[in-house]
């Protein structure tokens, strides 16, 4: 199984919607997928998806890398 290279999809997606993971958090509690910090657990994946896609055209790849970051509660 291939692991996936965070920090590279991150840089990928901050080149193309200049926006970092501290964003996305930020921008994601504002669409109330989170509260007081943390992923809501009844939002699924494709809601993300289909916000990340609409909003700033992003693919499922990225798409997933910063749902990870956002149900992770990761720090990048």
């Amino acid at each position: 199984m291939s692991t996936i290279n965070l920090p590279a999809y991150f840089a990928s997606i901050k080149k193309k919607t200049g926006k970092s993971p501290a964003d996305f958090k930020h921008l994601a509690a504002q669409k109330g997928f989170m509260v007081d910090g943390s992923f809501k657990p009844e939002v699924k994946a494709m809601e993300i998806f289909n916000w990340l896609k609409e909003d700033f055209d992003l693919g499922r790849g990225h798409g997933m890398a910063i749902y990870h970051v956002l149900k992770e509660g990761l720090e990048y």
